[in-house]
C-alpha cells in the first residue's frame, strides 16, 4: 500500500504547478492533502475528482480559503470520520480520517505556531489535545496512519540548521520533547523506520534559500514500523514550500 501525503499550500495553486498529473502517476492508495484552502464545492476542474479515486474534504467551517485537509482513497473506505472531538478545533479544518477494515488513514493539518506567542500558544493547546487522543486510540484494535503537516522535529538531523538558530519552526524544546514523548508511548516516525540519510527535508519555511526541515512526516502505530518496505520525499518538482512524502507499506486495505 502506497500513501503520499504533502502540505499543498492552497489546492488549485498547487495543480497549477502540476500537483494532480504528478499525483495520478505514483499509483498511491491513499493521498493525504493538507492546507487546501477549498472546499469540494469550489473546486470546479474535474481533475480534482478524479474517477480512480474516492475524494472527501473538510474545511475551515468559516472560511474554505484557510486551513482545510482532504483525503483520496482507491478503496472505498468504510468510514469518513472529520475532527477529533475537540470543541475549538474541529472547525478550523484539520483533521480527516478514512477508516478501513483495520486500518485508519488520517490527514492531519497542526495549528501553525509561527505568527505570533498567541499562534503558538494555541498550537501548543492543539498539541495536548492531540497527545491525549492518540493514547486513548493507540488500545484500539487498528492501527493508524496520521500523515500530516506536522510543523514539529525532534532530531537535529531533520533540521538543516539545527545548530544555527534558535527561532527554528517546531523545533523549540518543548515540541521536541512532545514528538520524542509520543515516539516513546506507542507510535514511530515511518519515514526514519527505514531512512536514516541526512540531508532529507520536506518543508522550506523561508524559501530555497534558508533553512529546510523534515517536518512532514507519516506517524504510524507502533507495530506498522516494522511493515514500511519503501520510504521518500519528492523533491524533483515543487508543488509548494512543502515536498510530498511517499512511504509504501507491507500492508492490504
Amino acid at each position: 500500500m502506497r500513501v503520499i501525503s504533502l502540505v499543498v499550500e492552497g489546492l488549485e495553486r498547487a495543480n497549477e504547478e502540476g500537483l494532480m498529473s504528478w499525483l495520478l502517476a505514483q499509483d498511491a492508495d491513499v493521498i493525504c492533502l493538507q492546507d487546501t484552502r477549498c472546499s469540494e464545492y469550489s473546486l470546479k476542474d474535474d481533475c480534482f475528482f478524479p474517477r480512480e479515486y474516492n475524494a472527501y474534504f473538510l474545511d475551515n467551517f468559516a472560511d474554505h480559503r484557510i486551513n482545510g485537509v482532504a483525503i483520496y482513497c482507491k478503496t472505498l473506505p468504510k468510514a469518513i470520520m472529520t475532527g477529533l472531538g475537540f470543541v475549538d478545533f474541529d472547525d478550523k479544518g484539520l483533521y480527516i480520517q478514512a477508516d478501513f477494515q483495520n486500518l485508519s488513514v488520517g490527514s492531519l493539518l497542526m495549528p501553525s505556531g509561527v505568527a505570533s506567542d498567541q499562534a503558538m500558544n494555541t498550537k501548543l493547546k492543539f498539541m495536548d489535545l492531540l497527545g491525549g487522543h492518540l493514547q486513548k486510540v493507540k488500545n484500539k484494535r487498528r492501527d493508524f496512519i496520521l500523515c500530516g503537516g506536522w510543523e514539529l522535529a525532534c532530531k537535529s538531523i531533520d533540521v538543516e540548521e539545527a545548530g544555527n538558530r534558535m527561532d527554528i519552526p517546531g523545533f523549540s524544546a518543548i515540541e521536541q520533547d512532545w514528538l520524542n514523548t509520543l515516539y516513546k508511548t506507542g507510535y514511530c516516525d515511518a519515514f526514519r523506520s527505514i531512512n536514516s540519510d541526512a540531508d532529507e527535508f520536506s518543508w522550506w519555511p523561508e524559501g530555497d534559500d534558508a533553512g529546510a526541515l523534515r517536518t512532514d512526516t507519516q506517524v504510524v502505530s507502533i507495530a506498522l514500523c516494522n511493515r514500511v518496505d519503501g520510504a521518500s520525499i519528492y523533491t524533483a518538482d515543487a508543488f509548494s514550500d512543502h515536498a510530498p512524502v511517499i512511504i509504501d507499506y507491507d500492508v492490504d486495505l
